[in-house]
């Protein structure tokens, strides 16, 4: 009896160390092995995007806002010359009685290269004002009266030939303002026309226009 107790003993001891013995690999113990994470260490490469993937200077020149302009284009401070108008010709006057009002300047040229002769006529209802200074003012102021027409004479009608005739080389100008009206006119001696024009406004044309 005592054996066969002795015996259970022994048996019971011999199977505790087997157990102590064995690795405990129940749910309660890590079963990975230390260093087996799946995100190794280094597997994410430092600085992923490459330096240098967006280059330097990728916009291409001239395409942001550039201070050259096109070629062909005004720059915006260029300043541009527009021509100016000319100014409206003068229009005849009407033939006929006027207001006689008058500003004029006259001159008068015995040839092209000839020393010339300078009037001022200024009238008022027809008479001579005392600013003129003219040979016959008076008689210059009553033609004007009577005929503005004379000094800004309409062009011959078409179809009209002048005359081939020469009457001399004087030559006049005629410029200032009649009855509110703008004139400038040019008088020579060239053909029956110019020469007919001449003499009709020889009272304004002064002594070098009388003469003829």
């Amino acid at each position: 009896m005592r054996k066969q107790l002795i015996s259970v003993l022994l048996a019971l001891a011999a199977t505790g160390g087997l157990a102590a013995c064995t690795p405990n690999t129940g749910t309660g113990q890590p079963s990975a092995t230390p260093g087996a994470t799946t995100g190794s260490p280094g597997t994410s490469s430092p600085g992923t995007s490459s330096p240098g993937t967006e280059t330097p200077g990728t916009e291409t020149p001239g395409t942001g806002t550039s201070s050259t302009p096109a070629p062909g284009s005004t720059p915006p401070d260029a300043e541009t010359t527009v021509p100016a108008p000319a100014p409206p010709a003068a229009s005849p006057l009407p033939s006929g009685p006027g207001a006689g009002d008058a500003e004029l300047s006259i001159t008068v040229k015995a040839s092209k290269d000839g020393k010339a002769a300078n009037y001022t006529l200024v009238c008022k209802g027809g008479a001579a004002m005392a600013e003129s200074q003219h040979p016959n003012a008076a008689a210059a102021c009553t033609s004007l009266k009577d005929n503005a027409a004379i000094v800004n004479p309409a062009a011959p009608p078409k179809g009209i030939s002048c005359t081939q005739q020469y009457g001399g080389p004087q030559l006049a100008t005629v410029t200032g303002e009649v009855n509110g009206t703008p004139v400038e006119t040019s008088f020579a001696l060239l053909d029956g026309c110019q020469i007919g024009a001449w003499n009709a406004a020889k009272e304004i044309l002064g002594a070098a226009g009388g003469a003829l």
